[in-house]
């Protein structure tokens, strides 16, 4: 639900920019914030029609990675896929100008219909919690199915399916060399937010815990699943996604900051990292007994998750989950040490940031543990 706004901006400047460049949206405007949105500040636009647009823009400040809260990138996404079958909002503009809000923005379509914060989703018959995760999966896989390249070229999930083709991502990512990439980039921010210091107490945030003997199992080229080529969402998970208000359907995708072109596994070990976590549900910093097999009525198992996928994907992701389920929780790990370092900087865009910074270590401890069970894993393959 949007609320106060935490994060005050020129309103002025907002709706005169509106006024000029956006038609869609009549002023004069009220503006609230949306409580989450740990990353890019997220806003609720009401027109004088009463019509509802969300604006997303980049945080105040110096920012500690310039590949972080990428607005643009998001935008640049969200018009690809207008013309595909992956269910996007619309977007209305993009503003690269700071002087009018301090930072660039965009503004989309508000879409009405149901965000599950709780991935457990409380409350439903089993039957339609079942149909909605099917769903989550499914149309992750059409995601993945889309054609980048734009001519027939680009990636495809099934051979059979009309993946569709978003024009201008050709060179929205390298192709190939996905996760060395990944290993690469999180641990190098992993060291630049462990060095940021909290504007009051002095006191640096630190590092993961076990980060040096996580890094180098990640690193290791001949354990890292085979290469594969698609676009990814790169944070893909149910409170990403907004479900029609009635129906088992995916009518909206957002959050698409961190996209690029990389490794399906990314995405589908990210919608599952929940299920990975309750294998050891005393590890984490949350109670994941509940995606335990069998202890809530109607919720898939992570077996059945990735069968729906494999169906529209042509991809089994299941001999590489092992290893994908624990770069995830690493991955994890770094972003809410993230939330940790603009909380030191008191840059953080969530009414609950601190509570999130918290959370840190025991995600990367986590981490570990499922990175050695994927060592284990690998090395019971081997002795076969």
């Amino acid at each position: 639900m949007a609320g106060q706004v935490r994060q005050p901006i020129d309103e002025q400047a907002l709706e005169k920019y509106i006024r000029d460049n956006v038609p869609a949206i009549q002023t004069p405007i009220e503006l609230k914030q949306f409580g989450y949105g740990q990353s890019n500040p997220t806003y609720q636009i009401t027109d004088a029609a009463q019509n509802r647009f969300v604006m997303r823009k980049k945080p105040p400040g110096k920012l500690l990675s310039p590949t972080a809260h990428q607005v643009e990138r998001e935008h640049r996404v969200l018009a690809a896929l207008r013309d595909t079958p992956v269910p996007v909002p619309r977007v209305l503009c993009l503003c690269e100008d700071p002087r009018v809000v301090g930072t660039p923005f965009y503004v989309m379509e508000f879409l009405d219909g149901r965000i599950f914060t709780d991935f457990l989703m409380p409350g439903l018959a089993p039957a339609e919690r079942t149909a909605l995760w099917r769903e989550a999966a499914r149309t992750l896989a059409r995601l993945h199915a889309v054609d980048v390249a734009g001519d027939g070229a680009g990636s495809r999930a099934d051979a059979g399916a009309d993946a569709g083709a978003a024009r201008g991502l050709r060179d929205f990512g390298k192709h190939g060399g996905f996760y060395p990439r990944q290993v690469r980039t999180w641990a190098r921010i992993q060291g630049d937010q462990a060095r940021a210091v909290d504007v009051q107490s002095g006191e640096a945030v630190g590092p993961l815990p076990c980060v040096d003997e996580i890094v180098r199992f990640f690193a290791d080229e001949a354990g890292q699943p085979r290469d594969r080529v698609t676009l990814v969402h790169g944070d893909y998970k149910i409170d990403n996604l907004v479900f029609h208000k009635t129906e088992p359907r995916v009518i909206g995708i957002l959050d698409w900051e961190m996209s690029t072109i990389g490794h399906p596994l990314s995405d589908v070990a990210n919608l599952l990292a929940q299920f990975s976590m309750s294998a050891r549900p005393d590890a984490g910093p949350q109670d994941t007994s509940g995606f335990q097999p069998g202890r809530t009525p109607g919720l898939p198992t992570a077996d059945q998750m990735l069968g729906w996928y494999a169906e529209v994907a042509g991809y089994d992701p299941r001999p590489d989950m092992p290893w994908g389920a624990a770069f995830t929780v690493f991955r994890l790990a770094v972003v809410v040490q993230g939330i940790a370092a603009r909380y030191a900087a008191r840059q953080a865009s969530s009414a609950n940031a601190k509570e999130w910074s918290a959370k840190r270590n025991s995600l990367g401890k986590l981490a570990w543990a499922l990175a050695q069970d994927a060592m284990a894993a690998r090395g019971d393959k081997a002795r076969l």
